[in-house]
């Protein structure tokens, strides 16, 4: 069998800077006119861009920042020759060590192809026929390029499987942070590739008996208890797969329980936060809908103020805090993505595009002040609607709007911010009418013709609501004002009767 090798082979499709399509090798995202990954799905694409990086930082990542910036120019020579080293580690089938698959020839019937999607129904879904939001049956059988991408998203990003079958080292569908400075393939893997030394190709899991996780097993650690990472972060096996099939494509994967356990890694390219009760360090992962500046704080912005070292290092991805260090690149903006996840079963695929600049500390805390403001607002109007609408969807629906129509005015604030400015009293106003406007569009209409029980309750919610905006009240209001900065007003004294 003449299997793909995934250094040697060209099999990732691009897009090219003149509007055609190519099928490249590994080694030629580095020449010129190639812009981004071009699979047919938008997780494939992002797990891509993980792949591509790991396999520089695997041959011939920047030993520090100096080296990083003297080496910013593309060579594709001299990475085809130091990722060909590695080439007998890459190979998607045969009777050898094979690309994130273990060592051992499982046994056991293969499952369809299917399964290496994570939005595909498992077997109990479609035993009890309840797959709505995921999908049976799809693809039958895969090209091994498709079958080798599918298979690294899967590992990637693995999320929960049923006994035994664990989820990726950051846990299932991880929010991933990828900076782009809006310029070739090139630029963006090289920018988002960690300081660091070649790694051996014993390094790699699959080249080597799994690591396994039965009961008494311990979880695998990282080798560099400093840094929390190593290569490993980049091509983790959580899960015990063997692909079937051939030169045709591949048909079924074979898959057995407890794969590798991994804990207490600390992903480069994703985001941390630490539980209090337990001091447990956890990545981030992206809620359903639409990531706007309510998901900034602890993802692309500082979500609280600086404190000691350890408490900022895992506040942001390892590359962001980098690149805000100015250890790495001049302009970019962050590409956010990930799989929103409800245990097992996939909600939505976040993919987003966030502007990005550094910032004083003065300047984080004006930020990270303007957007607790806009969650204190939107807490307010939820509060006042529960004088008309039921708690549950509608009103959540209502929080979402008010962000969405509130965003243009936060990213003017945010670049004026990042200017050295403060537009506290600008950004208070558009919070401030957003939420009055939205209330009345949702609350006045129909309002004669309730029952004067119900007109006195919205009466009243539209009162509290202004009190709170402008500043009143015993905590929401004055609370909003010291977010932004701003003086809290004083109440007025009644005058004592003469």
């Amino acid at each position: 069998m003449v299997s793909l090798n995934l250094i040697t082979d060209p099999w990732i499709p691009v897009r090219c800077a003149d509007g055609s399509r190519r099928i490249i090798a590994p080694w030629q995202m580095a020449e010129e006119g190639i812009i981004f990954p071009d699979w047919v799905r938008p997780d494939l694409n992002v797990a891509c861009l993980e792949l591509l990086i790991g396999l520089v930082y695997l041959a011939d990542p920047p030993a520090n920042k100096k080296d990083w910036r003297a080496r910013r120019r593309a060579d594709p020579d001299l990475l085809k020759t130091k990722l060909a080293a590695y080439e007998p580690a890459f190979h998607l089938l045969g009777d050898g060590p094979r690309f994130l698959q273990d060592m051992e020839k499982l046994s056991g019937s293969p499952n369809p192809v299917d399964m290496l999607f994570i939005d595909s129904a498992g077997g109990q879904t479609m035993r009890n026929n309840i797959d709505v939001m995921v999908h049976r049956n799809r693809y039958p059988c895969l090209s091994l390029p498709e079958a080798a991408m599918a298979l690294y998203t899967l590992q990637d990003f693995a999320p929960s499987g049923g006994a035994g079958n664990r989820t990726s080292m950051r846990g299932g569908g991880p929010l991933v942070t990828l900076l782009d400075p809006g310029e070739e393939l090139w630029d963006l893997v090289w920018l988002n590739v960690p300081f660091g030394q070649p790694s051996d190709m014993k390094d790699l899991p699959w080249m080597r008996p799994t690591r396994t996780s039965e009961p008494g097993q311990t979880s695998v650690f990282p080798s560099d208890g400093t840094r929390r990472f190593d290569v490993e972060a980049f091509f983790g096996m959580p899960r015990r797969l063997r692909l079937v099939g051939d030169d045709e494509g591949v048909t079924g994967v074979i898959q057995r329980p407890y794969g590798t356990n991994y804990a207490g890694w600390w992903h480069p390219l994703s985001p941390y936060y630490r539980i209090k009760v337990t001091e447990e360090w956890l990545p981030r992962h992206p809620r359903a809908g639409r990531f706007g500046y309510r998901n900034w704080l602890g993802v692309i912005a500082e979500s609280e103020p600086k404190k000691a070292h350890e408490e900022r290092l895992a506040s942001l991805a390892l590359i962001v805090r980098e690149w805000c260090g100015q250890e790495r690149g001049d302009e970019a903006s962050v590409i956010v993505a990930g799989w929103a996840m409800n245990n097992m079963s996939p909600r939505d695929f976040v993919y987003s595009r966030q502007p990005l600049s550094r910032l004083s500390e003065d300047a984080e805390e004006s930020l990270r002040g303007f957007i607790e403001a806009a969650e204190m607002v939107a807490a307010m109007l939820n509060r006042a609607l529960s004088s008309v609408l039921d708690a549950g969807e509608a009103r959540e629906a209502q929080r979402e709007e008010f962000y969405l129509k509130t965003e243009p005015a936060f990213y003017q604030c945010f670049h004026q911010i990042a200017a050295g400015e403060k537009p506290s009293e600008e950004w208070l106003k558009v919070l401030r009418k957003q939420a009055l406007d939205q209330f009345e569009a949702v609350a006045l209409p129909g309002l004669s013709e309730r029952d004067m029980q119900s007109m006195k309750k919205i009466a009243e919610a539209r009162k509290f609501l202004n009190i709170e905006l402008w500043g009143y009240g015993k905590k929401a209001g004055p609370a909003l004002f010291t977010a932004l900065g701003l003086p809290v007003p004083q109440k007025k004294r009644k005058r004592p009767h003469e």
